[in-house]
């Protein structure tokens, strides 16, 4: 049974409600989401969990240390492992869970595709989660040598969406 605050007279003064607020908490430990941002009207809450925040030019951003790590092929890796040679690549990891978009509309040509040259600040795709659209960055340099996800696919936290080819 919930909890009746009586703290009505702070809450009404508040310009956020807070009781949205521990519930949107909640949802993104249930279902392991590091950013949340909801917009109403003139009000904006931004919710970040479970990253270090680094400053950028537009504002903050959460930064995941494990969304680009170098492909590994290990002698014996069992079946769908990466072959010898993408050994040398570079991944980019979704850093979520949510459905995978190459293009910033239906119509709009993909943000890359292979060969397409890419910079740590480098758009890559989008990644919706509970109707927030994430734009994921490259946060490496290089050629994009595959696409491993279909548009529209759903993906999950830490799959490789690019393989890399660095320089």
């Amino acid at each position: 049974m919930a909890k009746k605050k009586d703290n009505t007279k702070a809450a009404s003064s508040s310009p956020m409600d807070l009781g949205m607020l521990e519930q949107m908490t909640r949802l993104m430990k249930e279902n392991d989401l590091n950013t949340v941002d909801v917009r109403d009207g003139d009000k904006r809450v931004i919710l970040k969990r479970g990253a270090p925040i680094v400053p950028t030019g537009s504002g903050y951003i959460p930064q995941f240390a494990s969304a680009v790590q170098t492909q590994s092929a290990a002698p014996g890796a069992p079946a769908g492992a990466a072959p010898a040679e993408d050994a040398n690549l570079l991944s980019i990891k979704s850093p979520m869970v949510g459905t995978f978009y190459s293009a910033a509309s239906p119509d709009a040509k993909p943000f890359v595709s292979v060969g397409t040259q890419v910079e740590e600040e480098t758009d890559v795709c989008i990644i919706e989660a509970m109707k927030v659209f994430n734009n994921i960055k490259a946060e490496c340099r290089g050629t994009i040598t595959k696409v491993l996800v279909d548009n529209g696919e759903t993906v999950e936290f830490g799959q490789v969406l690019f393989l890399v080819k660095p320089g």
